[in-house]
C-alpha cells in the first residue's frame, strides 16, 4: 500500500496541516484529528495575517468571503482563498491558500491543500484534497457506506482496515476529477491522475493514470 502513504500522495509544503500529516502514515489517520489540530494551530497564527471570527474560526485578511457563505468552526481559511456565494462550511475544515470553495459547495472535516479547487456544487466530507487538486462541477465524495460498516481501503488483493465509519476520499496532488463523478467511501486517488466525468470510483487508483472506468485504468503517456 505504498501508493496510499502520505508522502506518495502529497507535497506537505503546500499545506498548513504539514505537522499533522507528517505525524501519520496514511492520510485518513488525520480525519479524527483535524478539529483539535485547527484549534491548537489557530492560537499560533499571526494576527497580522489572520483574524479570529466567532468560535475557533480564523480567516486570513486577504481571503475573499461572500456574505452568503456559512462558516462553522473549527476552521482555518488561508490567504487569498475565495469562499463563494452560499458555500456551506460545517466545521473541522482547513482551506488552503488560493483555494476556491464554490457556490453551494459543502465541506465537512476536510483538508484542502493550497490551490485546491471545489468550485461548483461539490460535497466534500471526511476527505483530503492535495495541491492543485480539482473537483469538476457536481462531483462529490461519498463518505459513509450504504451498509454503515467500517471503511476498508482496497487495492486489488491488498486491503487496510481503517477502523473508521466516515471516510470519503484521499485525493492526491494535481488530480482532476471529472464532472458529476462519485468517489465512494475509501477511495484513494494517486497524484496527477485524471478521472473521467460521470465516473463511480472506488479503491486505490494509481498515480499518473487516466481512470475511464473500473476495468479501464491506463497510464498517462509522457
Amino acid at each position: 500500500m505504498e501508493e496510499c502513504k502520505v508522502y506518495n500522495l502529497y507535497n506537505l509544503n503546500e499545506t498548513i496541516a504539514k505537522k499533522l500529516l507528517e505525524s501519520i502514515t496514511y492520510p485518513w489517520e488525520a480525519l479524527n484529528k483535524i478539529g483539535d489540530y485547527i484549534i491548537e494551530l489557530g492560537k499560533t497564527l499571526d494576527p497580522e495575517k489572520y483574524e479570529k471570527k466567532g468560535e475557533d474560526i480564523w480567516i486570513a485578511k486577504t481571503a475573499k468571503i461572500m456574505p452568503s457563505a456559512y462558516i462553522q468552526g473549527p476552521c482555518i481559511i488561508g490567504e487569498k482563498a475565495e469562499i463563494r456565494h452560499c458555500a456551506f462550511i460545517r466545521g473541522k475544515v482547513i482551506v488552503g491558500e488560493e483555494t476556491v470553495v464554490g457556490n453551494s459547495t459543502e465541506l465537512k472535516n476536510v483538508i484542502l491543500f493550497n490551490k485546491a479547487l471545489v468550485p461548483h456544487y461539490n460535497y466534500v466530507g471526511d476527505s483530503i484534497l492535495g495541491y492543485k487538486a480539482h473537483m469538476g462541477a457536481g462531483s462529490i465524495t461519498s463518505n459513509v457506506k450504504s451498509d454503515k460498516k467500517l471503511v476498508i481501503v482496497k487495492n486489488g488483493k491488498e486491503q487496510i482496515e481503517t477502523g473508521i465509519k466516515k471516510f470519503g476520499a484521499m485525493i492526491g496532488d494535481e488530480v482532476e476529477v471529472g464532472c458529476s463523478s462519485v468517489l465512494n467511501p475509501g477511495t484513494v486517488v494517486g497524484k496527477n491522475t485524471n478521472i473521467y466525468p460521470l465516473s463511480s470510483v472506488r479503491g486505490v487508483i494509481p498515480s499518473n493514470s487516466i481512470y475511464k472506468n473500473q476495468n479501464e485504468i491506463v497510464k498517462k503517456k509522457n
